[in-house]
């Protein structure tokens, strides 16, 4: 395989958001898994994990997505706020029918951003809410002056108002968020946008429509024709089944075949034809780019582990994971000039996790793995490539600060690839080279062996003569940095 890349050219910038980050109140993913509370015996600061932060630090998680998902359309943020032993309880009536206890509210939030150092993306409820509801929580977030929020705010102690970045208007209002049909959507969301305050004239917060799911161009075109003006960005939900079945068995996350190994190398691929053929419609209506994509749901999803409650949705996370994110991600940098943000399904404890907790144990996932290994593609500019790639090989390059990443994944399980990179730069040295395998298609780690699945150096990388030859082992992903 043989890449001619094309580094002398300035290719879109690929925003670090793509790295982004989804926590909803579902299962273990914030209680447990972040927020164990003040008087813990796991060290925690303001009642946020010490492990869990300072593993996420690392990872520079750029923007977090709360409160939902499906959980965002039933939260009413007023029951969140004041003192802890006041809030209301209620039932989450989508994840296990347990009690939420409204401890982890808008202010944990915004502190577990501060520690994190990242942006906000606050989903609304427009499911069960209201347009006051929704402008009076912008209010109590961002309003610095005199008024009824912004003073309420003060009153449960934070005289300074937060940063809102980004603000979903409702989550999957065509399903569990409404069942609502795409024009009904796109009138409720001119709607709600118009009552959206913005209280920061250098700083406007970034409004987020609910998109399609998957493959329902329909929703797109209807959307966009109705509401471009208005829009910053329209979301795209898509998980990787490997069985393909909603219904019935989604297949574990470690005990498979090696049909459901390829099935979900094909099925993350898929994303590829989903961003195309919706940036197309987007393009048809916004030909200046000035709308986002933000897939801000993606990810695998299996059966639930063994003894764990199925509507917490917790699973293992094997080597598996770490290739079909590495093929994703470099399907979002493709696409960064439509790609603006994408958030993975989710943090902690949940779906395709960073981050597996115990009691007062932790570990880290493949998939965090790969999160920690694209980090230098993070506000780098796509450089484009020429040639034939290899079958059941994926690639990403970029560059920035001198510098040049090319990133692989080899997903054949037998197979080692050789890949040589020509380019026009002057590369002296390897800065770095990492690599992400294991011994089994389905390693793993545990609380037992957290460290079955890590980031390793890599020494089967040579650079001379103006190119860089790799051999790229199978099941394995790769990335190397030049200067």
């Amino acid at each position: 395989m043989a890449i001619k890349l094309l580094d002398e050219q300035t290719g879109p910038k690929i925003s670090k958001y793509i790295y982004g980050q989804f926590s909803e109140h579902l299962g273990r993913g914030i209680y447990g898994g972040l927020y164990v509370g003040k008087n813990s015996d796991i060290p925690n600061v303001n009642g946020l994990r010490t492990d869990v932060v300072d593993a996420l630090k690392k990872i520079h998680v750029p923007v977090l997505r709360w409160p939902g998902g499906l959980f965002a359309d039933t939260y009413h943020w007023q029951q969140g706020i004041g003192p802890q032993k006041d809030r209301k309880k209620i039932v989450n009536t989508n994840w296990g029918g347990v009690t939420e206890d409204n401890s982890f509210g808008t202010h944990e939030y915004f502190e577990l951003l501060r520690q994190l150092g990242a942006d906000a993306y606050i989903n609304a409820n427009i499911g069960s809410g209201t347009v006051q509801e929704m402008a009076e929580w912008v209010e109590y977030m961002t309003m610095a002056g005199e008024s009824p929020m912004a003073n309420l705010r003060r009153q449960n102690g934070q005289q300074n108002p937060w940063s809102v970045k980004f603000f979903g208007i409702g989550n999957e209002s065509w399903g569990g968020g409404g069942n609502m049909r795409p024009k009904y959507y796109s009138d409720v969301y001119r709607q709600y946008q118009t009552f959206l305050p913005q209280y920061d004239a250098k700083h406007p917060i970034y409004k987020v429509a609910c998109g399609p799911n998957e493959d329902d161009y329909e929703w797109t075109d209807t959307l966009m024709k109705n509401a471009t003006k208005y829009l910053d960005g329209i979301s795209l939900h898509y998980y990787t089944l490997p069985t393909g079945d909603w219904d019935h068995s989604k297949g574990s996350a470690t005990d498979f075949p090696e049909s459901l190994w390829y099935s979900a190398m094909a099925k993350a691929q898929l994303m590829d034809r989903l961003i195309t053929k919706h940036a197309a419609i987007m393009d048809k209506y916004d030909p200046q780019k000035n709308v986002d994509l933000i897939v801000d749901e993606w990810g695998t999803w299996y059966d639930v582990e063994k003894g764990t409650n199925p509507g917490f949705l917790y699973q293992q996370n094997s080597l598996r994971d770490a290739l079909t994110t590495a093929i994703t991600l470099n399907i979002f940098q493709k696409h960064a000039d439509r790609v603006h943000m994408a958030n993975i399904a989710q943090m902690v404890n949940v779906l395709q996790s960073m981050i597996l907790t115990k009691d007062d144990q932790m570990v880290k996932t493949p998939t965090y793995y790969v999160f920690d290994m694209y980090q230098k593609h993070m506000d780098a500019q796509l450089v484009e490539g020429q040639g034939d790639v290899a079958d059941r090989v994926t690639y990403t390059a970029s560059k920035k600060d001198g510098a040049l990443t090319v990133s692989l994944g080899n997903y054949d399980l037998t197979h080692d690839r050789e890949v040589t990179f020509t380019y026009s730069s002057d590369y002296q040295e390897i800065a770095e080279a990492t690599i992400i395998t294991g011994a089994k298609m389905d390693s793993h780690n545990t609380f037992a062996d957290p460290d079955e699945v890590v980031e390793k150096a890599f020494n089967g990388a040579k650079l001379g003569n103006g190119k860089l030859t790799i051999q790229l082992p199978a099941k394995s992903v790769v990335s190397i940095t030049i200067k």
